[in-house]
């Protein structure tokens, strides 16, 4: 059987770092993942999924990552049911967290620009790169309708192919 699960997304809120009684550390914490398809209004909708990480990660978690980071978490789906003070059976399911993993900068998460500020070098102001002129400042595009092979088509030779 295979119980694995991916996620990508912001914190709701600061994780809560609790310890069992042997002193174990558990946090939990709830991700905002978007939704792959926009509704009918044109926006999309997120889920909002509950997730538990144990031991060291927990701490780091709690440490390191607050409301509105945007983290990658890696684990399996659990599922765990009590019964509640009316005597009903309450079921839970979670992401039980092997692993995170945090996805964008401090500078970001705390409204700074997020890019690295090298020693800068004298250099043009327009640059060229594979025929392209573009502004040192400028932000690289990586969306998927970006040609990367500057728009005209590569002359391959059968002998070129290495089979």
């Amino acid at each position: 059987m295979i119980n694995n699960v991916v996620l990508v997304g912001r914190l709701v809120r600061d994780p809560e770092l609790r310890y069992t009684p042997q002193n174990t550390a558990v946090a939990t914490f709830t991700l905002a993942v978007n939704r792959r398809f926009k509704n009918a209004q044109g926006e999309r909708e997120a889920d909002f999924i509950n997730c538990v990480i144990w031991r060291q990660f927990a701490e780091n978690l709690a440490n390191w990552a607050k409301k509105g980071a945007l983290i990658g978490v890696t684990g399996s789906i659990q599922v765990r049911n009590y019964e509640n003070k009316e005597g009903q059976r309450v079921y839970v399911t979670e992401v039980l967290a092997d692993n995170f993993q945090m996805l964008e900068s401090r500078a970001v998460r705390e409204g700074g620009s997020g890019s690295y500020s090298a020693p800068q070098q004298q250099q043009p102001q327009n640059s060229t790169f594979a025929g392209t002129s573009t502004a040192s400042t400028a932000t690289p595009d990586f969306g998927r309708d970006a040609d990367p092979f500057g728009g005209s088509p590569m002359e391959i030779s059968d002998d070129d192919l290495p089979f």
